[in-house]
């Protein structure tokens, strides 16, 4: 992503000049693209959290595959931790909820991988909406 930096000093006139060219851009369109620099810059901190999420998952999916895999291979008896105590339950028992643990992960991580398509498209189309209303030699940088 690109950086723009905007200039806030107008030097007592209404508008800011693109570099070279002598076209003007209003302060209405500065405070569009500053309107606009915010929000991407709010799509890309919900990207973030979004990869955040998924890496959080990610984890948590690792961590029940490991335990199903050890269930699997266990002979001997299988304690589940209850509070501050272990309570013995059955093998079948134990594959069952973990099984239905990791469908819900591998559904939460459906649901994200669908949610970050779906912002880095709009992030996308806001970035070259963008870039289409910066003059060539960005903002406030004399001429």
């Amino acid at each position: 992503m690109h950086v723009l930096r905007l200039s806030h000093s107008c030097q007592g006139q209404n508008a800011f000049s693109k570099k070279g060219k002598g076209k003007m851009i209003l302060m209405e369109n500065q405070k569009d693209l500053e309107q606009m620099l915010t929000q991407l810059q709010m799509q890309n901190q919900h990207l973030q959290a979004i990869a955040m999420q998924h890496q959080s998952l990610a984890l948590q999916q690792k961590e029940i595959e490991a335990a199903l895999e050890s269930v699997e291979k266990s002979q001997d008896d299988i304690f589940k931790s209850v509070g501050p105590i272990l309570v013995k339950v059955s093998k079948p028992d134990v594959q069952k909820e973990l099984s239905e643990e990791k469908e819900d992960i591998d559904l939460k991580m459906a649901a994200l991988d669908r949610q970050e398509k779906k912002v880095k498209e709009k992030l996308k189309e806001m970035q070259e909406k963008f870039q289409s209303m910066v003059p060539q030699g960005g903002i406030g940088q004399g001429g």
